[in-house]
Formats: structure tokens, sequence, C-alpha cells
């Protein structure tokens, strides 16, 4: 079953719950993305991976009067809280719960297809990038914002739990490797959507930083999704804490709710459908 593991992940309310916390990360990407989807009003605009449909939410905005805007994600709690973030901001943006990588949209095509750090959780990423370029328009694009590599993202925590978390599993024959970081290769990416049939493959590196406290990147109610046992926690909050100290800018617990100057780097890729 085509990602099977990020469906059953991504529908845990744990992870829909800690979700917002770490959108003050994602948030300080979005300006970035947007520059370069310049998206218009009239425009039709597909957001994959929307998650919390803050992205979506500003993309409607942006096609107002007379577009569309379509959130697309595999979690129903985010889309649920994503609904309820529409409705308060009296938004037309429209959720759909789907895994694009296997799932269709019986609608019209789009002009721009947008994705927010929502690519890199594809295991099968050439047939996931066919099955979206099927939703543009002829000459439409495809504009995404993916992580650099690991090592040019020191905030992650998963550098300092690494000792006690298990290895990832092998993936099985015919799969990729998934995660925030599975996308950090230029060249790698570049070759994916290139075989999934685009054209005019760009790809612009960004470092910026976000200023945030730990719990946008660290929830000990998440340590067990990621196999760390109760007897584990006591070690893995010192581990965090001393990783995160080197990016405290004020007073506070680096397990807490102190600030913190997060150094992002991430690409924004685009390409044409033919």
């Amino acid at each position: 079953m085509a990602n099977e593991a990020e469906a059953r992940r991504w529908n845990d309310d744990r992870w829909a719950t800690a979700w917002p916390k770490r959108e003050r990360l994602t948030e300080t990407v979005s300006p970035f993305l947007l520059r370069h989807v310049a998206a218009r009003p009239g425009q039709r605009v597909c957001d994959i991976g929307c998650g919390g449909g803050g992205l979506t939410i500003e993309l409607a905005n942006a096609v107002s009067p007379g577009g569309a805007a379509l959130g697309v994600d595999l979690s129903a709690p985010l889309l649920d809280l994503a609904r309820r973030r529409a409705a308060e901001a009296g938004s037309q943006a429209a959720f759909v719960e789907l895994d694009v990588q296997i799932g269709t949209l019986d609608l019209d095509p789009y002009d721009v297809v947008v994705s927010q750090f929502g690519v890199m959780f594809f295991d099968e990423p050439t047939n996931a990038f066919r099955r979206i370029r099927r939703l543009l328009v002829d000459g439409g694009r495809l504009v995404f914002a993916c992580w650099q590599g690991v090592e040019r993202n020191p905030w992650h925590v998963g550098t300092a739990l690494r000792p006690l978390v298990p290895p990832p599993p092998t993936p099985p024959p015919g799969k990729s490797p998934v995660g925030p970081f599975a996308f950090g290769d230029e060249e790698y990416v570049g070759e994916l959507l290139e075989g999934a049939g685009f054209v005019g493959v760009s790809c612009t590196p960004y470092e910026t930083s976000a200023r945030a406290p730990a719990s946008a990147l660290f929830d000990r109610t998440l340590l067990p999704l990621m196999g760390i046992g109760p007897e584990q926690e006591a070690e893995a909050l010192t581990l965090v804490e001393r990783h995160l100290q080197r990016f405290a800018v004020g007073e506070g617990d680096a397990v807490g709710e102190g600030e913190y100057e997060y150094p992002l780097a991430f690409f924004v890729f685009a390409a044409v459908n033919p």
C-alpha cells in the first residue's frame, strides 16, 4: 500500500495536536514560496499536503475574485483544523482528504500546484509527481518548498535523539526513503521531476531564521511515536535540551517555552507541465 506508514502517522491525533506549534517554522517560509507562486486573481490553485490550511487560505485570498484554492491532505485531523480556520477567516478555500500518490481529483485542472514541505513524504515520488502533473493545465506550474539536507538545518532534534531512536527500516522494493530531508539533494529532486515529465525545472536555495519556542520543534508526547520508551524519556529530554540550548536567545528551559532562533535552509523548486 502506498504511503501506508505516512497515512497512519499523520492521522494520529497526537501529531495533529502538535502541528500548530510547528507552524512557526513553516510560516517563516511561506512568503518566500508565495513570491515564486505569484498567484493572481482568477487562477485555480491546488495546495498538496496542506496540513492546517494556513497557506491554502493565503492562496485563496490571492486568487480572489474569480479563482479557487483547494487544499489536499491525507490527514483527517489536520483537515478538520484547516476547515475550522477557513470558516473563522471567512475564506472560500476548500479542502479534500486525499493521498495524491494514489487518489484522483475529478475536478477541472489547475493553473498552479503548490506544496510547502509536503512532497518529501511520498514513498513513490516519481509516480506521485506524474499524478500531480495530471492536475495541471498545459503550461501549468508546480512550485514547492522542501528542506535542504539535515546538515544545513541543525535545529532538527532528530539529530540529538539519534542514539535513542531505532534506525529507519530499509524501504521495500519500489519504495523510496521519506522524511523531512528526503529532498535535500537538488540533483536528485531535479531528476525526479524530469522523470515525471516536467520541464523547465529550477531550484532556488534560501537561508533564513525563525524565532519560536522549543515546542515548535519538540513535543514529549510524540516520543512513543519515535520509538522512545518511557524509560528513555529523561535521557531524551536531556539530549534535546543540550541540543537546542545553542539557539537560545532569551530566558527559558529548552524543553519549555523560552525563545530560540533557528537557522532554516530550504529550496524552492519550480517546474512546468509541458
